[in-house]
């Protein structure tokens, strides 16, 4: 299987799981945060400052983000380094995609999972009797030059933008991980075997509105977690995102400008299973249509997925023994699983 062939599952059954909260410490007229110095919008949902990975305040910075990464699965970023302009470009862009003639989009349509550009619309399940409403533009995006040629032109300036979005996302990425890495102890030499040879796949994402008499039975995405490293999510101001956390799905609110960060699969396995990946799903409403633009970090094929070897002692024993992504995607679609057990048959115990 070649690098081109890695993707994302396209829907996940919905499974129990389930999180750990963690209660608000204190609040003054600006900033709520919670009991690790998180700020926390609108009282729930943790937020991480990515510029201040740049200053005197690294150190403190990374250790928000392992907090963050270990107790809710996800954050929110701040000051991502990507313009209000752009973000706005690319949302904009996005509509005018899903606007375009059914006939115009359906010219990009495929069934084949290893196309490198598709788009994907939506089913009913028979077997569970509900509905799956997205249509989704599917692509590679990095490396950029590998794949812009490949991207639709109409609307005009659809390549422009997107490149410069996925760029961008890409940069905040690689920052991001980079240091959630450092705060796991990862060494230089293992934090640049993993991200050497990475890949970014986007998803350009609709959900029309949905008649009110199918509302119960129809869902945006069932739950299900990400086989990533980190997915960086951009929704526009409709609801519909919901996440985990202490055993009930919860609305996720919307914070102007901001990007919604999910720990991934692989690195629940890469932490030694410190920090777990998110459960979410995505609801429809019979009001609104809504957009969202996701971007998923991905290590190469052949990269080794276990947690390295400084991660490793006698009081934190390993978990997971080496493989690979391949190995991890083979499994993945040929078990079909919507969540993180698709990585228990790398369980040391499995062996």
């Amino acid at each position: 299987m070649s690098t081109s062939e890695i993707l994302v599952a396209d829907d996940h059954l919905e499974l129990p799981a389930g999180t750990k909260t963690i209660p608000p410490a204190h609040t003054n007229s600006k900033v709520q945060t919670d009991l690790y110095g998180l700020e926390l919008w609108e009282g729930s949902f943790p937020v991480v400052d990515l510029g201040a990975l740049h200053g005197p305040s690294r150190s403190d910075t990374i250790k928000q983000l392992g907090h963050a990464c270990q107790h809710y699965g996800f954050f929110m970023v701040k000051d991502h380094g990507i313009s209000e302009t752009l973000l706005n470009d690319i949302m904009g862009i996005t509509r005018e995609f899903f606007h375009l003639p059914e006939e115009e989009r359906m010219k990009l349509y495929s069934p084949d999972l290893t196309s490198l550009i598709r788009l994907t619309i939506g089913f009913k399940d028979d077997n569970q009797n509900v509905f799956v409403s997205r249509e989704s533009l599917k692509f590679f995006s990095h490396p950029l030059e590998n794949y812009v040629n490949l991207w639709p032109t109409n609307p005009s300036y659809f390549r422009e933008i997107v490149a410069e979005y996925c760029v961008a996302v890409e940069r905040a990425e690689i920052t991001l991980i980079e240091a959630i890495f450092e705060g796991l102890g990862m060494k230089r030499e293992s934090i640049d075997q993993i991200l050497s040879k990475h890949g970014q796949y986007t998803s350009l994402n609709y959900y029309p509105v949905c008649d009110e008499s199918n509302l119960e039975r129809t869902f945006g995405l069932r739950g299900h977690t990400d086989p990533t490293i980190l997915t960086m999510l951009l929704p526009d101001e409709v609801p519909g995102l919901e996440i985990l956390q202490n055993g009930e799905y919860v609305p996720v609110k919307h914070m102007p400008n901001a990007l919604v960060v999910h720990v991934g699969d692989i690195l629940q396995g890469l932490s030694n299973l410190q920090y777990k990946s998110l459960l979410h799903k995505v609801l429809v409403n019979s009001e609104k249509e809504r957009f969202s633009i996701a971007s998923y970090c991905y290590p190469s094929n052949d990269t080794q997925m276990g947690p390295p070897k400084e991660l490793i002692d006698n009081d934190h024993p390993a978990i997971y023994k080496d493989f690979t992504y391949e190995e991890f995607y083979n499994v993945m679609w040929e078990r079909r699983q919507a969540d993180a057990a698709r990585l228990d048959s790398f369980k040391v115990s499995a062996a």
